[in-house]
């Protein structure tokens, strides 16, 4: 059992090390960019599990296709990362990268503080100001 254990513990640090070096590295963005996107998928669930207040169902409840589809979006999410740090190793750069994590970083934010707000723990003049900038950012999408 014990070998079992050893094996399994180096099989794991082994897939961390590679998908770590794929993210670029693990620094301080990337660990920033996993916090958020594991904060966003929490207050999600927490929000259709007790508040029922998901934006994402019919009902406001839980639902296991819209986990998933959060799911595969957050893996979606960080293979744009690793696209993006090939991108800065083909042009021998350090800031697509950094660029691409930021922007999920803000999209992500944007995510946790509507969920917030669904629930109820967002301070309102917050949440105001966040679903303005929100309705700006959706006309300026549907104006392209």
């Amino acid at each position: 059992m014990h070998e079992k254990m050893i094996a399994l513990c180096a099989a794991v640090g082994a897939a961390g090390a590679v998908v770590a070096e794929a993210l670029g590295g693990w620094d301080d963005a990337v660990f920033t960019l996993i916090m958020f996107m594991a904060a966003d998928f929490v207050l999600g669930l927490l929000c259709a599990l007790i508040f029922h207040k998901s934006a994402k169902t019919a009902n406001g409840g839980l639902s296991s296709s819209v986990c998933a589809q959060g799911i595969v979006r957050k893996v979606g999410t960080l293979i744009i990362v690793v696209v993006a740090h090939y991108v800065d190793v083909l042009i021998g750069g350090e800031y697509v990268r950094n660029a691409v994590v930021i922007a999920f970083c803000a999209a992500e934010l944007i995510s946790i503080c509507e969920t917030a707000g669904l629930m109820g723990i967002l301070p309102k003049p917050v949440q105001a100001i966040l679903n303005k900038a929100i309705d700006i950012l959706k006309n300026r999408e549907g104006n392209k």
